[in-house]
């Protein structure tokens, strides 16, 4: 048994780690893709966009080619109301995010990024899928004032990128409770795979309107350099970062993975100062990003908190580590949207945690959500196909 809790630990803990190497990677590698002073392929829409099709093409041939998962029953009316909107606001997030690399510095982005748990929380409450509580409230005017000194403080402050960086944030918040309003109202089930299928070339028609007008125009004028196996790689990163977000999400929860990204976020300001030099940080920035994640921390407690206090006593170790084989497993099975084969932790999952719990990880550059297939397998019994 104790050899059995170990190597659950030490595969946890692996997971992990690969997750905060391959989410740091893809961060330093996009800013050094984009910078004008490094690689300098400033387009980050049509980086976006390959990132859509290599995702779609791969996603492809493993639906249709190599059918190693069955595609779930997607009809028009599904398509329409759940896959276009989400695949919009995924798009646009990525559109904005990766822009903004191209006039501030990863340091500064991370921690604009601490606002992303209070977008995500005042778009549930405007959507009614969250309720106002003061105490989260409160939590959420912490780290907007964090936020604010840590950007007093940037020395290199740069207004577009930061509108870029916070107009993607808002759309990535839309985008993860949009997710969860649309797909628990249609029980619908998406593994990762099954959502890059869909996803993916929906958002590439997306970003091609305003590839074609903005980027299109300057890229036949301009000497720009393509290196393959640097776009391709940079791809495939991209895809191994949402494989290990899926996993990490099913062998500990959306919360673990939130924790694991303050810390990736401390270790990306630090690599980003020695990567890129010109990202220069100030005891301000320090001191207020500091404040953010005090606010950040206090917020992950009370979810935590709730989901505790809304759950069953918990298990002892051995069934727990059963449960947690079993869930890995399943993750990795093929699901068909007949079956009714529901797993009751991922159920309780699926309920109790609100809108702003599926924020796994707001870099994710290819799947929506990582708890799509979550969602839809707590609901699908209820709903229906």
């Amino acid at each position: 048994m104790a050899k059995m809790i170990d190597k659950s630990l030490l595969l946890t803990y692996l997971y992990l780690l690969i997750y905060i190497m391959l989410s740091s990677g893809v961060i330093l590698y996009n800013k050094w893709v984009l910078s004008p002073k490094y690689f300098n392929f400033p387009f980050p829409i049509t980086l976006t966009m390959i990132h859509m099709g290599f995702s779609g093409l791969v996603a492809f041939l493993l639906v249709r080619v190599f059918k190693v998962v069955s595609p779930v029953k997607m009809t028009f009316e599904i398509y329409a109301t759940c896959v276009i909107p989400i695949s919009a606001f995924f798009a646009s997030s990525l559109w904005f995010g990766n822009t903004a690399y191209l006039h501030i510095s990863v340091a500064f982005i991370q921690m604009l990024k601490a606002l992303m748990p209070v977008a995500t929380f005042l778009v549930a409450v405007l959507c009614g899928t969250d309720k106002l509580r003061w105490d989260v409230f409160l939590n959420m005017v912490l780290v907007s004032v964090g936020v604010v000194i840590s950007s007093y403080g940037e020395i290199h402050f740069n207004v577009v990128g930061t509108l870029y960086q916070v107009t993607g944030i808002c759309a990535e918040a839309l985008r993860l409770v949009l997710t969860q309003v649309l797909l628990q109202k249609k029980g619908l089930t998406l593994n990762p795979i099954t959502s890059l299928y869909y996803i993916a070339p929906c958002s590439f028609v997306f970003l091609f309107v305003p590839w074609y007008f903005l980027e299109q125009p300057g890229m036949e004028v301009s000497q720009i350099q393509f290196n393959f196996w640097i776009f391709f790689s940079n791809a495939i990163c991209a895809l191994a970062l949402n494989f290990s977000i899926f996993l990490v999400i099913g062998r500990t929860g959306a919360v673990t993975i939130r924790v694991a990204g303050v810390l990736k976020d401390w270790i990306l300001i630090a690599l980003s100062t020695v990567i890129f030099p010109e990202s220069t940080i100030t005891g301000l920035n320090i001191i207020g990003y500091a404040i953010a994640l005090c606010g950040v921390v206090m917020y992950n407690y009370l979810k935590v908190k709730d989901v505790r206090a809304s759950q069953v006593p918990a298990d002892g170790i051995p069934e727990r580590i059963a449960k947690d084989w079993k869930f890995e497993k399943k993750s990795s099975d093929i699901h068909r949207p007949d079956s009714s084969d529901d797993d009751n932790g991922g159920s309780s999952r699926g309920n109790n945690n609100s809108a702003s719990d599926v924020n796994a990880d707001e870099e994710m550059p290819l799947i929506p959500s990582s708890r799509l297939s979550h969602i839809g397998r707590a609901q699908l019994s209820s709903h229906g196909p």
